[in-house]
């Protein structure tokens, strides 16, 4: 039986929410931006996002609204997750802070995601089970977003990369660099699984003017497709792999919010 959802008219509400996380020492605001309907046969999908306090710069109210009116996204809960004061120490690769020893508290935010705000937000609605769940960020958050779902894919089916600080390195570019310092890549190459996971990932032509290895691209785009090849390279095909390169695009907000509407028809689409 081919189960779908009935075309109703939705509208998108916006609700701002905190929680005190043990593991973080702090409260963590965020906001939860919801369908007024979904009664459908299907599970809710559910997308958690970094940098949540770039909610309204990114228009994500205005674009859900759109999405839905043109009937190209299933219903889907955003929980835009704000942000705290230690977001260069929270961010990162859990276990694994970089030459700099940023991201020394990664494995506490991914904590906080999975035994604080996801129970949180499953008490919100009402609903133990979602459909397609998927992590996605910004930059050091899309980092965040890609170490949380590789390392949690009985959580996460789809994870988001918007221009993603891949760089992430255990050595610094003078003191004997080498690509293989690259942190997540050497994760995804070491691991002993293959997660369940589909992956889109996105980078602009003018992300940064950076070329370490001076081969005419810049490292963004260098640190994507070497991602990407890592992870063909455990197996995962083109099937699993979107990768947007947007041509005149830039490390920001502003780029960020043209590319969403891609990624969330890619992961919620109907």
């Amino acid at each position: 039986m081919n189960l779908c959802w009935p075309d109703l008219e939705m509208t998108v509400t916006e609700t701002l929410l905190t929680i005190n996380s043990t593991h973080l020492n702090r409260e963590v605001t965020y906001t939860l931006l919801l369908p007024n309907e979904f009664a459908g046969t299907e599970p809710l999908n559910l997308l958690l996002l970094n940098d949540g306090q770039e909610a309204e710069n990114l228009q994500l109210a205005d674009t859900l609204q759109d999405l839905y009116n043109a009937n190209r996204i299933k219903p889907t809960a955003i929980v835009a997750i704000n942000c705290g004061d230690e977001r260069i120490q929270e961010y990162g690769v859990a276990g694994h802070p970089d030459f700099k020893k940023r991201g020394s508290k990664a494995d506490l935010y991914t904590k906080f995601i999975i035994e604080e705000l996801l129970p949180d937000i499953r008490n919100q609605l009402g609903m133990g089970v979602f459909g397609t769940v998927a992590f996605a960020g910004f930059s050091l958050g899309g980092l965040s977003a890609l170490d949380i779902a590789w390392n949690n894919p009985d959580v996460f089916n789809m994870v988001g990369v918007f221009s993603g600080s891949l760089w992430w390195r255990s050595k610094d570019l003078g003191k004997g660099y080498t690509d293989d310092d690259r942190i997540m890549h050497r994760i995804i190459r070491e691991s002993k699984i293959k997660p369940n996971l589909k992956f889109w990932l996105q980078t602009g032509t003018k992300d940064e003017t950076v070329d370490r290895n001076r081969n005419g691209i810049i490292d963004a785009i260098d640190d994507t497709i070497d991602l990407i090849k890592e992870l063909q390279a455990k197996g995962y095909t083109r099937d699993d792999i979107t990768y947007i390169e947007m041509v005149g695009g830039e490390h920001n907000v502003a780029t960020w919010a043209k590319a969403m509407p891609k990624f969330l028809v890619k992961a919620f689409g109907k």
